[in-house]
């Protein structure tokens, strides 16, 4: 995993993950290159490789980062207290401000889909488990308002969601995320009915 003798992640193997969701992020998966991951993170190809086994080792541990970000986004969301639509709203809110973030190029997850199409590859799968997640984390959270239509909101949800963040970095990111939000309102809506 990288850790050091006192059980922390090393510093090298942080350095190289920050590295790499920034470069991977801004410039795409295939397009960078395990060179360049090392000299803009002043490591060696051998230090590379002592944290990470592969490049594909290394763009799934910056999609968990990633995935680790947003589960603790909603975890802030869950514990700021409120109601399920309170929740869904401020997932939706920090959806919607990701959006509207500087440098923003789209979703990483679909990002990252479109780079590795093969089912059966980690890095597809761990596109896939996240989005499960995601699903079944907002299909909690809508069951708790209506159970009947919590299966169709949430996934009404996720595809809200993935329409935002495709149209995030192609058009006006304000009106983007204020579109989203206001779908999100509408499957409230029709939940507390």
């Amino acid at each position: 995993m990288g850790y050091n003798v006192r059980g922390q992640v090393s510093e090298a193997r942080s350095r190289l993950l920050a590295t790499a969701t920034r470069i991977f992020y801004a410039e795409g998966l295939h397009s960078v290159g395990i060179d360049r991951v090392v000299a803009e993170a002043k490591v060696t190809r051998a230090t590379l490789y002592r944290h990470f086994k592969s490049k594909d080792e290394l763009v799934v541990a910056y999609l968990r980062s990633v995935a680790g970000m947003e589960r603790d986004q909603v975890e802030q969301a869950r514990t700021a207290g409120g109601t399920a639509a309170d929740v869904l709203r401020a997932v939706a809110g920090s959806i919607a401000a990701g959006i509207s973030s500087a440098g923003f190029r789209g979703c990483a997850f679909l990002n990252a889909a479109a780079e590795y199409p093969d089912p059966a590859h980690p890095v597809l799968r761990t596109v896939l488990d996240h989005r499960e997640w995601f699903l079944r984390t907002v299909t909690d959270l809508f069951a708790q308002l209506d159970e009947r239509s919590a299966a169709s909101a949430g996934r009404h949800f996720v595809m809200l969601r993935d329409g935002a963040m495709a149209a995030g970095c192609l058009t006006d990111a304000t009106e983007v995320g204020e579109t989203f939000r206001a779908g999100v309102e509408g499957l409230l809506r029709a939940s507390a009915t």
